[in-house]
């Protein structure tokens, strides 16, 4: 009986042995080398997720960020934990279908799937900055489209983005005035909205002064597409208004800025020299209206025609009796009207010596018309009473100048060698005074040789013999001896 069960409880027993032998190849985790209570306790099979005892890092892929966080049947979605590969795709589905690679590695981290910083720091590279709202703006706003295209193929023109802007904005009317819908032209890439946009007005026309101010509508009213530059397409009414001078009566320029500045109206400041009349002395403080009291349009610029009342009115001296030239710059300067000072050279008399100092009046008192230059003409009393010599008497030439300067009367100054040599030639030296030949002093035009040459007169006319007209008299004696050689 004994022998006929151990057959079985043999083969029992090998059985068990063998069983025994093959339990670790019935582990469901296959060739996993860890020990069981890694990783289970006595109380269950389930683990804890993650595994507070595994050490993930033992495998070669270190678990970080969500990937530490993750369920092990996240990624290990049977027992066999060694068949799971590593590889980003083998578990994450490529949205962008491999546009950029199959490394998500390359955009994300395993803290998260939102690149959004990362992406934005990465921008730049893309020739497209985030800069002020596009900064904050979230990616998906821009990259709309396909899967897989939403990110390669987004435009970086700012219509392709801001068409709706464009076109939905009326102060001003964006579409209606034709503006450039590039967005940069007038707002700012760093700006936080679109704001009050700010157009860089230059170098067409700057906006400066009072123009830097002002609304666009005060001059776009009715559009920005071919907004003249002119000063009176958008000043018209100004010019048209304005009385104080009147513009419009005066027939002044439409150019502003002939007169103005863009700062304000006030303080015009015309260059009156572009006139052909430039402003100098009284003139540059004198009111307009004074000279263009019936306006600016072909004011005369002669003095005569501004200055007629003062001309005529003009007694100290005459200027009408006198026949003044009415050019009153030929006397008078244009600070005043005293200290006139006449070049009166172009009168063909220049003033020298004591001519200079004497008053006008001395030489013109008939007036300055036809006024002599003679010198008898204004010193005939000086000629008539003069005794010394008696200028009448004695027949002296009345043009002055022949003796004296204008400086003074004494000394006189003849040119006697000019008549009859004394200062060179056989006289020289020989007379002490003028009687010694003008024996009478009351007429210089007698004079005599025979006193001062104590001639025989036996001898001379015996030396005379044979000379036709020969009279024994000094006339005689010059007659022959002019120059009063022998």
């Amino acid at each position: 009986m004994m022998r006929r069960w151990l057959l079985p409880l043999s083969i029992l027993a090998l059985a068990a042995v063998r069983v025994a032998a093959q339990a670790p190849d019935l582990s469901p985790h296959g060739d996993l080398d860890v020990r069981c209570e890694v990783c289970h306790d006595a109380s269950s099979w389930v683990v804890p997720s993650p595994s507070p005892a595994f050490d993930h890092a033992t495998t070669g892929y270190v678990l970080t960020g969500r990937h530490a966080q993750a369920a092990c049947s996240g990624c290990h979605e049977d027992l066999q934990f060694r068949r799971v590969a590593s590889a980003c795709a083998d578990c994450h589905l490529d949205v962008h279908r491999r546009r950029f690679g199959t490394h998500c590695d390359d955009c994300h981290d395993t803290s998260g799937w939102d690149v959004r910083d990362a992406s934005r720091a990465a921008h730049p590279a893309t020739g497209f900055p985030l800069l002020g709202a596009h900064a904050v703006v979230d990616c998906d706003a821009c990259h709309q489209g396909s899967p897989g295209e939403e990110h390669t193929t987004i435009p970086a023109d700012c219509l392709s983005c801001h068409d709706a802007d464009y076109e939905a904005t009326r102060d001003p009317d964006h579409a209606a005035n034709g503006f450039s819908t590039d967005c940069v032209s007038c707002h700012g890439m760093t700006a936080s909205g679109w704001g009050s946009g700010s157009f860089i007005h230059s170098p067409a026309f700057p906006l400066t002064g009072a123009h830097a101010t002002a609304t666009c509508a005060s001059c776009h009213a009715s559009g920005y597409a071919g907004t003249p530059t002119d000063c009176y397409a958008c000043h018209r009414p100004d010019y048209e208004g304005t009385d104080d001078p009147g513009h419009v009566a005066a027939g002044f320029s439409t150019d502003c800025r002939q007169c103005h500045s863009d700062v304000s109206w006030d303080g015009a400041d015309f260059d009156h020299a572009t006139s052909g009349f430039a402003l100098t002395g009284a003139h540059v403080t004198v009111s307009c209206v004074s000279c263009h009291a019936t306006g600016y349009t072909g004011t005369p610029t002669d003095c005569y025609a501004c200055h007629r009342p003062d001309y005529e009115g003009t007694d100290d001296p005459d200027h009408v009796a006198a026949g003044y030239s009415t050019d009153c710059r030929q006397c008078h300067n244009d600070v005043t009207w005293e200290d006139a000072d006449f070049d009166h050279a172009t009168a063909g008399f220049p003033l020298t010596g004591a001519h200079t100092t004497t008053t006008c009046v001395s030489c013109h008192a008939a007036g300055y018309a036809g006024t002599p230059t003679d010198c008898y003409a204004c010193h005939r009393p000086d000629y008539d009473g003069t005794n010394d010599p008696v200028h009448v008497a004695a027949g002296f030439n009345t043009q002055c100048a022949s003796c004296h300067s204008t400086s003074v009367w004494q000394p006189a100054n003849w040119n006697h060698d000019a008549l009859f040599p004394i200062y060179s030639g056989r006289h020289r030296d020989e007379w002490n005074a003028c009687v010694d030949c003008h024996v009478t002093p009351t007429n210089y035009a007698v004079f005599e040789c025979i006193t001062c040459h104590e001639h025989n007169r036996t001898d001379t006319d015996r030396d005379h013999q044979g000379e036709d007209g020969y009279v024994y008299q000094s006339a005689a004696c010059f007659q022959c001896h002019p120059r009063g050689d022998e």
